[in-house]
């Protein structure tokens, strides 16, 4: 069964203390953090994810971008976040998917689990992200090391002196 995360960008941004530090700073390197942050739980999930922000302050239609795998989605002139993320969940809930909704947003988290999507709280994906770079370290660090050179298994000991007299010179 496919899974989606549906992310509440500007939500997310005012939940995690890295995030809320550089948004102090500037606002869109917090944006980007997120999106990267987001493609490496893509990349290990194998979640369809999708981020939604505002339009802050921004006139006109929105968009919808591809940035690291994601879909990246700004809304349009008027339209709040939850409102796009309400749509996107009822879209998505005609097909045989499971939904999840990050956001800190209490009343968003109940209007989305009523239109059939789980809800993630800000902490529990940030939780989930860190525990999958610990999975990931670990699966690293106990892997076999890596030969510097396949090959050489394959040869006799004679083909390598030879080989070794040809790389010398002799």
């Amino acid at each position: 069964m496919d899974e989606y995360l549906i992310v509440d960008g500007y939500n997310i941004i005012g939940s995690w203390p890295e995030l809320i530090k550089l948004k102090e700073i500037n606002l869109e390197e917090a944006r980007d953090k997120l999106i990267e942050m987001l493609a490496d739980y893509k990349a290990y999930s194998g979640m369809h994810v999708t981020v939604i922000f505002d339009a802050h302050q921004v006139q006109g239609l929105g968009g919808k971008y591809k940035q690291s795998k994601l879909d990246i989605l700004y809304t349009r002139e008027k339209e709040t976040a939850d409102e796009c993320i309400e749509r996107l969940v009822t879209e998505l809930s005609s097909r045989r998917v499971r939904i999840y909704v990050a956001t800190s947003d209490s009343v968003e988290q109940h209007v989305t689990f009523g239109k059939g999507a789980l809800r993630l709280a800000a902490r529990e994906l940030l939780h989930n992200m860190e525990e999958s770079r610990k999975e990931i370290r670990s699966q690293i660090s106990n892997s076999r090391p890596v030969r510097r050179n396949a090959f050489d298994i394959k040869l006799s000991s004679d083909m390598k002196d030879i080989f070794e007299k040809w790389r010398r010179g002799k």
